[in-house]
């Protein structure tokens, strides 16, 4: 009895702590974040009624559009980021951490200090260089982990079952970030965090010691310019990329929303998440002029079914299990095929 009612009380914590959302630096709507990416986009708006684009309804009906608004989609990615938040990551919650601590201690023969390096406590002066040094390495490492895992969330015809939840969107908005299932969640919370306790690892075998990351607002450094930086316009219907080759090296939400169309030329492509040049350097980088062709969605494969929280869930694991399937009875097959025959001998 005593259990059912601590998980109870897990529970409602958890859920208490998603309607904090908006006051937690940690969380990619943070209210901070959100207000940056509005003024970028009021920049935008000002940018595009210069060039004479048709705005009409003012600032607002251009931060919040009816075609967005009224669309089932929409409003799917608010119920389902309740529904994910509360139950699924309430199974996840901490594997992160859990996974990092593994080749960390591999590495290092310990786990005793890796829980200050995972507060995000800025280091003292005599350490900010090294620490300064290990972010940068950091970003970097942990980016090209990011795209390996990206990208295998695509090719593979498993993990794409459940991947395609994210790509399902028809419209999205910064809420559209968070539709995401436990098992892409899992997956890619286990890469990260593998690679993270390694990269952790290795920077303690080199200084001596293990480095903290450089905080601002109790998050990292990194993080948090990167998400004033209009994180959330990367899921929404506000296009903006940067001029000639900046593109290839900083983020922008144009490079993501190709990464989310559904056209031809752009299924595949902008794997990378703060950096783009991996995309570049792997020939998954594509960045049209205009986003005329930018249509979001999984296209061919949607066959109405994502179409409430619970189908959001399951349906990816039908799918997969039908992957599954296919393959053993085709390995089957296989072996059958290959089995050397028995020649039907004649009575005699």
């Amino acid at each position: 009895m005593q259990t059912g009612i601590d998980l109870l009380d897990r529970f409602i914590a958890h859920a208490m702590d998603i309607v904090m959302f908006p006051f937690d630096s940690q969380q990619r709507i943070f209210a901070l974040y959100l207000a940056c990416s509005v003024v970028i986009a009021f920049g935008i708006y000002l940018l595009a009624r210069r060039r004479g684009a048709q705005t009409e309804g003012g600032f607002l009906r251009f931060l919040f559009p009816k075609h967005v608004w009224q669309h089932p989609s929409a409003w799917l990615d608010l119920r389902y980021f309740f529904f994910h938040r509360i139950f699924g990551h309430f199974f996840i919650l901490g594997l992160g951490a859990w996974f990092t601590v593994l080749p960390y201690k591999y590495i290092t023969g310990t786990d005793q200090v890796v829980a200050k390096a995972l507060e995000n406590v800025t280091p003292p002066l005599s350490e900010l260089g090294q620490s300064l040094g290990f972010m940068v390495v950091a970003v970097i490492v942990a980016d090209l982990i990011g795209y390996v895992a990206h990208y295998l969330q695509h090719k593979s015809v498993f993990l794409w079952q459940f991947h395609k939840v994210h790509h399902s969107a028809e419209v999205m908005h910064p809420v559209s970030n968070y539709r995401e299932h436990p098992v892409d969640n899992l997956f890619y919370i286990t890469l990260n965090g593998f690679g993270y306790g390694a990269i952790l690892g290795l920077a303690t075998l080199v200084y001596g010691f293990t480095p903290s990351l450089p905080t601002l607002l109790g998050v990292p450094a990194m993080h948090l310019l990167f998400n004033v930086a209009g994180y959330n316009l990367r899921h929404s219907h506000i296009w903006l990329k940067w001029p000639g080759k900046l593109s290839m090296i900083f983020p922008s939400p144009a490079h993501h929303h190709v990464h989310h169309s559904c056209h031809p030329d752009h299924i595949d492509r902008n794997f990378a998440f703060m950096l783009p040049i991996w995309d570049v350097i792997f020939g998954t980088y594509h960045m049209p002029e205009d986003n005329r062709d930018v249509k979001f969605g999984i296209g061919k494969e949607d066959k109405g079914e994502f179409t409430s929280c619970a189908r959001l869930y399951w349906v990816p694991c039908r799918d997969a299990y039908r992957v599954v399937r296919r393959r053993l009875r085709r390995k089957n097959g296989q072996a059958q095929a290959a089995a050397p025959q028995t020649p039907n001998v004649p009575a005699e």
